[in-house]
């Protein structure tokens, strides 16, 4: 950025001593001026539709901007070795040639802006060994091919926005070793270049801004170990940045602002001990958590404008020694605790203009140091009614400790809640608390642990506790606790949950399994998962299971029935001829007398 300012004022310096000038000056060459004593030629805005012949041979500045040139032809400034800047800019541009700028030894500024380019050819760079700044801005380029700019080794700013470009390959940035600032603003790339950005070790800035990135994935600016301004802005779908998205970055300034993160990316953040500027201005971050950008030991600077901010919880800037900015204008912030700081002594800048403050103890701190905080423009107190829409500087010293005060919490349900119940039944025990500001209830159990709004026993977002499908380990006494920044005040409440004996328990339902209590419609107890049906769906299920078993049997009788018609006439009578053993008269006269029979039997 500073090259480019620097480039800028001589620019402007030049165009005035050419105005100064211009009378004493006389034409060398058609259509073009000269000045009498710096080697400066202006052609501009001469609708010009070539390259003018005869421009002085030592002439060091050229400006052949907003004319109608269409095409830059091979080695067409080739005379002109000691030209140190070329503007072609606001011309029509549509084709450069290759070796188009060969011979320009000395050039160091070469501008092609707002032109009709869609595509550079390779070597049309060529022979531009000292070229320090290129503005490519405002085309239609496409695509950057390969090696589009390796013969640019000198090459340290490139401005390349507002092109149409989809496409980057892997090795257009190759021979830039020594590029420190690139501009991608406004391209069509929906996710960021990592292999072709990988060559650009020496980069420091890099500009990715109104592109249609949809998440930062890991690792995508892993080879940038020298980059130090990041700037990531006007990408409504980018939601979310991945844990090590940033990992291998040292920067000392972050701009992540007009996306859409939710939640300030902690994570993707917390290695960056060298950050010293974050702006996370225009997303939609309702919250900065406690204890978590702790890491940031040297930041500074925060903005976070415009955004949706409600809360700024204490500690919020713990362990950010030197932290001396704060801009959360323009969001919803009742009040700001000095409680958020490591230390309000170091703070020179809190811009809390555009929200609805409450005015009242917990801005006190503000008050008071009001002469050593600079505000921009100055808050309005926004509550309670008898100052609202006051400035705050229009606050006298002796006001503040009559205005500016708050109401301890007082808990208003003091009646006694003890109660007696048994296994299985939910309990409810209320806390309502009354103060200014309004006082935040919290619930502890009988170990004194705080209770969420999660879990079978929790909070309800009106204060009330609740206890579900009590046991016996609830039992004790809970406490509610009601707490402002004027003070704080609390109340116990008393649990007993009584337990079934163990022979009830077994009597008490028609049955059970290891494992499963089976009731009749009643909650289980003991932390046991109550059964999901009765003894009447029980015994309608085994019943029809039964059914289907029959069913199934009779099936299978129907089915051998029409088999066995299947294979032929059924014989029903069977003959079978037999030989009966010898008699045992037979046997003794040593005689065989064998006798045959035969009998007929039915087949059933």
């Amino acid at each position: 950025m500073c090259v480019a300012a620097d480039w800028r004022r001589l620019h402007w310096w030049v165009v005035l001593q050419w105005v100064v000038g211009v009378a004493l000056s006389g034409p060398c060459t058609q259509h073009c001026d000269c000045l009498p004593k710096l080697p400066i030629v202006n052609c501009s805005s001469r609708q010009l539709a070539s390259v003018p012949d005869g421009l002085p041979d030592d002439t060091q500045t050229l400006n052949l901007s907003g004319n109608q040139l269409r095409t830059v032809s091979r080695r067409r400034f080739s005379g002109l070795t000691l030209l140190r800047e070329l503007d072609l800019s606001e011309n029509m541009l549509t084709a450069i040639e290759a070796e188009a700028f060969a011979g320009l030894q000395s050039l160091l500024t070469l501008r092609l802006a707002r032109n009709r380019l869609k595509i550079i050819p390779v070597g049309a760079f060529s022979g531009l060994p000292n070229v320090q700044f290129l503005d490519i801005s405002e085309n239609e380029i496409l695509v950057f091919l390969d090696d589009m700019f390796r013969e640019m080794p000198s090459l340290q700013k490139l401005e390349a926005s507002e092109n149409d470009l989809v496409f980057i390959s892997n090795r257009a940035f190759g021979g830039l070793a020594n590029l420190q600032e690139l501009n991608l603003d406004r391209c069509n790339l929906t996710s960021v270049p990592v292999e072709a950005l990988s060559p650009l070790t020496g980069l420091l800035q890099l500009r990715l801004c109104r592109l249609g990135l949809t998440s930062l994935p890991n690792h995508s600016f892993r080879t940038l170990i020298r980059l130090r301004e990041l700037h990531v802005s006007r990408c409504p779908w980018l939601d979310s940045l991945a844990a090590n998205s940033l990992i291998g970055l040292n920067l000392s300034s972050l701009t992540l602002s007009h996306c859409n993160l939710s939640a300030v990316p902690y994570s993707p953040l917390h290695h960056l001990v060298y950050l010293r500027y974050l702006d996370l201005s225009y997303n939609p971050i309702t919250i900065i958590l406690p204890n978590l950008l702790g890491d940031l030991l040297r930041l500074q600077e925060l903005h976070l404008v415009g955004a949706r901010l409600l809360r700024i919880e204490p500690g919020a800037f713990r362990n950010l020694a030197g932290f001396r900015l704060l801009n959360v204008s323009g969001n919803r912030l009742a009040t700001l605790e000095s409680s958020a700081f490591h230390s309000v002594g170091t703070l020179e800048v809190l811009r809390l203009d555009g929200n609805p403050l409450a005015c009242d103890c917990r801005l006190l701190w503000v008050m008071r140091r009001r002469s050593r905080i600079s505000f921009g423009r100055s808050p309005t107190c926004g509550s309670p009614v008898q100052v609202q829409g006051r400035m705050l500087h229009d606050f006298s010293e002796v006001e503040l400790p009559r205005l500016f005060t708050c109401r301890q919490a007082r808990i208003l349900t003091r009646k006694p809640q003890d109660v007696r119940t048994d296994e299985g039944h939910t309990v409810l025990f209320f806390c309502t608390a009354d103060g200014d500001p309004a006082p935040a209830i919290t619930w502890m159990n009988p170990k004194r642990s705080v209770l969420s709004g999660t879990g079978r026993v929790r909070v309800l977002p009106n204060g009330t506790l609740e206890v579900r499908y009590a046991q016996v380990q609830d039992s004790g006494y809970y406490l509610c606790i009601a707490s402002n920044a004027a003070g704080n005040d609390s109340v116990s409440v008393s649990l007993r949950v009584r337990g079934f004996p163990a022979s009830t328990r077994n009597r008490s339902g028609p049955f059970s399994l290891e494992g499963w209590s089976f009731t009749s419609g009643q909650a289980a107890v003991n932390g046991s998962q109550p059964f999901p049906f009765d003894v009447k769906t029980l015994v309608i299920a085994v019943t029809m299971g039964f059914l289907s078993f029959l069913s199934s049997v009779a099936v299978c009788f129907v089915f051998m029935f029409f088999w066995s018609q299947s294979k032929g006439q059924i014989k029903h009578t069977a003959t079978i001829d037999f030989v009966p053993r010898s008699s045992a008269s037979a046997s003794r006269t040593g005689r065989n007398t064998v006798e045959t029979g035969r009998f007929t039997m039915k087949l059933i």
